[in-house]
């Protein structure tokens, strides 16, 4: 059995800069930012045949390329029990549409469908208590952060190994995605 999702992977550059943000917070546990990503679809423990199965179905995905912005911070969970940090996703409408495509391809290697409605987010740290009085000015610090543009070309299928330090990811499978056309220039004069 393995445990897989799929993701879009982040040029490193911008995985050192969200890693430049970690610290100073209560009970965070820090992503790595060699494992810093863009879920599209978390599928869970799967075995080989259904493995190779996904594979198949993602590597039919046609789509083209698009550049996307991380932008602004918040958290997961409600109340006082906060679970996760996060960085937002400035989302262009190619995003939702792979995201889409991804999930219709799961279906048809006969997983059931993601109960969850998309939202894209890069996960910063998770954390295992209250994160204290901190959190709100860690907030506030980042809360205008941008990333700058960034090109997507590809997207991948990612194992995940459960170890006591933490998780450790294996890419799988990587899917190119294809060029976009230009749109052809009109000539004013004709």
């Amino acid at each position: 059995m393995m445990r897989l999702f799929v993701a879009i992977p982040l040029p490193e550059a911008l995985t050192d800069r969200l890693a430049q943000m970690g610290g100073g917070l209560n009970n965070a546990r820090w992503v790595d930012p060699d494992n810093m990503h863009l879920t599209l679809r978390f599928i869970g423990e799967v075995d080989g045949h259904r493995m190779r199965d996904i594979d198949t179905e993602l590597n039919g995905i046609t789509a083209p390329t698009f550049d996307m912005e991380l932008a602004g911070l918040g958290t997961f969970g409600n109340g006082k029990k906060v679970n996760a940090l996060w960085v937002g996703v400035d989302a262009p409408d190619q995003l939702a549409q792979l995201q889409l495509k991804v999930e219709k391809a799961i279906q048809r290697a006969g997983l059931p469908g993601e109960g969850r409605k998309f939202r894209p987010h890069v996960t910063l740290a998770r954390f295992k208590g209250a994160p204290g009085d901190k959190l709100g000015t860690f907030l506030r610090e980042y809360s205008l952060f941008r990333s700058g543009p960034f090109h997507v070309d590809c997207f991948q299928l990612i194992s995940s190994l459960r170890t006591p330090k933490g998780p450790i990811y294996r890419v799988e499978a990587e899917y190119p995605l294809e060029p976009a056309i230009p749109e052809p220039v009109q000539d004013a004069s004709a």
